[in-house]
């Protein structure tokens, strides 16, 4: 088989039908290597595309049939986690009367109920299931675009209304995964273009609640060396750093 016709076959898993070609492309090419077998490239392109976007996403998540928000939310694990503390932590970003864009923002779409008054929201995720879930519980409030299309996730950017707050969370690791040192990228191309950026990252398994010995030097030296750090903490099983442009 073809390049194309390998890439049909991936997709062909319901999972995996609805990522944004761009995506799933970049991870096949990072295993289109002379020495692996057709069948040996579908498997690790669909093992790395698990890991990166569907790993916590069950069938009985994708069909909810009007289940409440609580009840989805409760059903993704990374969500599940931060269920309890919603209502402190957007208390805690201080983001009243912002534009959220909520960047890699999964179903956390559906804590909209714990946003602050006039706050306007906006989700960009990759999966499209995802997108097809948040926006039948509330139109308009989440849009398809992979977070590896800089030159979209600007446009995006330009058009909404200020002050914009950007949350990525959980998500850096996932894109570190495919493009090393693209969250450098990713950051120093649109923190100038808003008030300030909210980065969070696990710090225990989602699986065994084991905490993480990874530090994030790497992260965290460079946040400081390029923006503004206005807060940091820890709330349930995440870490947050706020900062802004200097």
């Amino acid at each position: 088989m073809n390049n194309e016709e390998l890439i049909k076959k991936i997709t062909l898993k319901k999972e995996f039908s609805q990522l944004p070609e761009t995506d799933v492309k970049m991870v096949f090419n990072s295993f289109d290597k002379p020495h692996l077998t057709d069948p040996e490239k579908i498997k690790l392109t669909r093992d790395l595309l698990r890991k990166m976007y569907t790993a916590f996403i069950s069938n009985k998540l994708l069909s909810p049939k009007d289940k409440p928000v609580e009840w989805i939310l409760n059903r993704h694990i990374s969500t599940k986690e931060r269920l309890p503390h919603y209502e402190e932590l957007y208390k805690r970003l201080n983001i009243k009367n912002n534009t959220i864009i909520d960047l890699g923002a999964g179903i956390n779409a559906l804590s909209f109920e714990y946003l602050p008054k006039n706050t306007k929201y906006l989700a960009v995720e990759a999966v499209g299931q995802l997108v097809e879930l948040s926006n039948s519980y509330k139109k308009g409030i989440a849009i398809q675009e992979s977070l590896f299309n800089l030159k979209e996730i600007k446009e995006i950017i330009k058009k909404q209304k200020a002050p914009i707050t950007l949350f990525i969370f959980k998500t850096l690791d996932s894109l570190e995964m495919l493009k090393r040192n693209y969250s450098k990228e990713l950051l120093i191309e649109i923190t100038p273009m808003v008030n300030k950026v909210i980065v969070s990252f696990a710090t225990k398994s989602l699986i065994s609640k084991k905490a993480f010995k990874v530090k994030r030097y790497w992260f965290y030296n460079f946040v400081k060396e390029n923006f503004k750090v206005l807060n940091e903490f820890e709330l349930g099983t995440e870490k947050y750093i706020v900062f802004s442009k200097k």
